[in-house]
């Protein structure tokens, strides 16, 4: 699994996820937010507006079982450190 990583820095986003899951197919909208000190990973949802006036989420991504979704955002979330270990993150302050 390939995965390209960038900078966002908006709120609790701290970055987006490009991922190639096998050759010439790419999944965009992942992303990594930080909360609480804690990062997570958030695959990308549909949002619609029902009948009733609801607002109602479809997960893109369907998995077989939890522990399977468990294991592929732990391997997302593990790729994103190795990156930001390697491209730190620069604040910039207008003053």
């Amino acid at each position: 699994m390939k995965i390209k990583f960038k900078d966002v820095s908006s709120g609790i986003v701290d970055a987006r996820a490009v991922i190639e899951i096998i050759e010439g197919i790419f999944i965009n909208e992942i992303t990594i937010i930080k909360k609480n000190g804690k990062v997570e990973i958030e695959l990308p949802q549909k949002s619609f507006r029902g009948k009733d006036e609801r607002m109602h989420y479809l997960n893109i991504i369907a998995f077989e079982n939890e522990n399977k979704e468990t294991l592929w955002k732990m391997e997302i979330k593990e790729k994103y450190f190795e990156w930001r270990k390697q491209y730190k993150k620069v604040l910039v302050y207008e003053g």
